[in-house]
This record gives C-alpha cells, structure tokens and sequence, in this order.
C-alpha cells in the first residue's frame, strides 16, 4: 500500500482516539462549569460510543453501493460540525447532544477504512496493514490527554473541541484532494434495501462473528481501561490532570510497541495461527491485574505494571482479528466492517458502564471487567479457528 494513502487511513483511524482521550484530563473542569457530578459529564463518553455503535450500521451498505468517498466526506463534515456545537455547548445536554453527533460524524472514517483496506489487500496484507494502523491508535492516546491538558490550561475544556474541528477540516481536504475510490464500479452492486438481510446473514456465519468478537471483547477491555483511567489515576492515585497524559500514555507506548512486534510475527505465522497463543497472553495479563488489584496497593506503579501488558497485548490481538473477520467479504466489505464495528462499540460502551455501576472507590472493578472480557476473547479464538477453514491463512 503506497504510504502516502497509509498516512490518510492512519489519520482517519485517529479520529475515534482523539474524540475519546483528548478530553479525560478536563473531566474536572467540564463537571465545575456544568455544576455536575463528574460520572455526569462520563456520560458523554457513553453517549459516544453509542452514536459508533449505530452510525456505522448506517454508513456500510451506504460504502458498497456508492463508493467509499462520499459517505467517508459526509462523515468528516458533519465530526468537525459537531466538534463546533461541543466547544460551544452552554449545559451538559447540549453537550451530550452534540457527542452523539460527533460520533456519527467518526463512524464514517472506522467503515471506511477497513474496506479500503480489504479492497486493496489480501487477508495476510491486511493483518499487516492493520497492525501499522495500530500504530496510529497507540501514539493517539499518549499525544492525546497530553495535548488535552495543554490545551486545558491554554484556552479551556473548550479549545479542545476546536482543536478537534480543526482536524476534522484539515483531514476533509486531504481526503478530496489525496484519497482515491478503492471500490471498482462492477462492485457497486448491493442495494441498500438489501442490507438488513446481509446483516443478518453475517450474524450467522460463524468465522465472521467469532472473530469480530476476539477484536471486539479485546478493545472492549481497552475502553474499560480508558473510562476508569481518570478516577484510578487522578482520584485514586492523586496524579494532577496536567501529568494524567503521562501515565496514560505509559499503556498506549507498549500498545505502539507490541503492534510493531505484531508486524514481525506475521511474518513468519499467519494472523490466524497467532489469535490462540496472543489471546492466552492477554488472559494471563488480566489475572494478574486481578491480582494486582486485590492487593490494593499503595503505589500505582505496581498497578500499572500488569496494566501496561494487559493494554498492550491488545495490538497482538485486534489487527489479527480484524484481518480475519474481513476475509473472504469482497464486495461486502463495507457492510462487514459495519457490523463488526458496531458489535465492537457495543460491547465497549457496556464494559465502560460496566466498570462505573461496580465502582467501589477502588481499582477492582476495572481489573474484574477486563478479566471477564479476556476470558470470552480466548473463547472466541478458539471457537473461531475451529470454524475456520484452514487454509484461508497459510
């Protein structure tokens, strides 16, 4: 893949990063102005992944039937709209209004970057590509609440949501001038009247949906991490908002490393002869998080430690997963990605909730979340490689 149109997929895929991390260190500031409880405003958050976890059943058949440029375009206007209406927003409910939209406007560039991908790539190619765009939603989260809290002490909670209008504008027009339509025309064939019975079809194939769960439950315990973030690390632990993008980006730095790690192993194991033994690392990382936990200790470091690998591990397992759920769509593509991106948002706004109705003023919660996901996402490798075909991946 030309690294130019690398750099564009990569941007994209740094929307959903920036609009969740960006503003965690404002929490505080956000609750003060809105005269809220603090779990108030992380109910934007919420509210968020929600508008994913619609928008994008929306946005794929709309991509196989004309083309991946058009609704990518309408997403990017409408995600730099709704940042506008965010930094302007005088209450809470405006605001929550607002992020609901925004993240209609960020399901755009999620379904159309994995079919640009699976148009372009083989399966091996796309697990490869998958995991440089890792790179992207690893160096996301440290830059991110580091931005987010410069910007914070700068101009305000607000100057962060027009920080991301900007980006939504600049992206705009690098996508008109740079990226090209990657679905041939003989393949604008599906029409949309036809798209719920597709989804339904693609609920019943079980390689499909066993692996879109693996990435799915794996990112699910990721964003249980990133809701709990601000409370472990700011209230719990006592680090200022202007440091919490350190401590944050800690995780996301071993997510960057562990994606580079995933690109030399596919070159010498398939995506799918990885899943089992990645999936098993990740499981073992949770249990002693659990552990970690339990102990309640008084240094945060001694949290962080498993954390860090139980975040990282993460990069050994959703781009493979990714590439093998998309194998095999063709000109499915963009409705596949659709409903994987859909089912992964679910899941990931039910663990967040998750975390915060067990929240106990203290870290097990988290650590009882993302132990119950690993434990599903080896289950589903397992369960997905026997439904597989063996020789999609050699």
């Amino acid at each position: 893949m030309p690294f130019k149109l690398l750099l564009i997929l990569g941007g994209l895929s740094a929307f959903g990063p920036l609009a969740i991390d960006m503003y965690l260190p404002a929490f505080t500031a956000m609750a003060l102005d809105f005269a809220v409880q603090i779990e108030q405003v992380q109910l934007s958050m919420s509210v968020y992944f929600a508008g994913l976890a619609c928008g994008q059943l929306v946005y794929g058949p709309i991509a196989d039937r004309f083309g991946r440029r058009p609704p990518l375009m309408f997403g990017i206007a409408l995600f730099a709209i709704a940042s506008l209406g965010c930094a302007l927003a005088p209450t809470l409910e405006w605001l929550l209004a607002a992020r609901f939209v925004q993240s209609l406007g960020a399901c755009a560039g999620m379904v159309v970057n994995r079919a640009v991908v699976r148009d372009l790539c083989t399966p091996l190619e796309s697990a490869q590509v998958f995991s440089r765009l890792m790179l992207v939603m690893g160096v996301a989260p440290i830059l991110a609440p580091l931005l987010g809290g410069l910007l914070l002490l700068w101009g305000g909670w607000q100057s962060i949501f027009l920080f991301l209008c900007g980006f939504a504008g600049l992206f705009l027009w690098l996508v008109l001038r740079s990226l090209p339509e990657t679905l041939a025309d003989a393949a604008r064939r599906p029409p949309i009247s036809k798209a719920l019975g597709s989804y339904f079809r693609l609920l019943g194939d079980a390689p499909f949906m066993l692996h879109a769960l693996t990435g799915g439950l794996t990112m699910a315990g990721m964003f249980a991490w990133i809701a709990a973030s601000p409370f472990v690390i700011m209230h719990l632990y006592g680090v200022s908002a202007e440091h919490f993008g350190w401590f944050f980006g800690l995780n996301a730095a071993g997510f960057i490393l562990f994606a580079q790690l995933n690109g030399w192993l596919l070159r010498r194991r398939s995506p799918q002869r990885l899943l089992p033994f990645t999936t098993g690392a990740y499981l073992l990382a949770a249990i002693w998080l659990l552990l970690a936990a339990l102990s309640q200790p008084q240094s945060l470091w001694l949290l962080m430690l498993p954390l860090f690998f139980g975040v990282s591990l993460g990069a050994l397992v959703m781009p493979n997963a990714t590439a093998c759920a998309m194998a095999g769509q063709g000109e499915q593509a963009g409705l596949a990605s659709a409903l994987m991106g859909t089912l992964q948002f679910i899941i990931a706004g039910l663990t967040s909730a998750l975390v915060g109705w067990l929240h106990d003023g203290s870290a097990l919660p988290l650590a009882q979340v993302m132990l119950g996901c690993a434990l599903l996402v080896l289950l589903c490798a397992v369960l997905a490689r026997r439904y597989s075909s063996p020789s999609l991946f050699r």
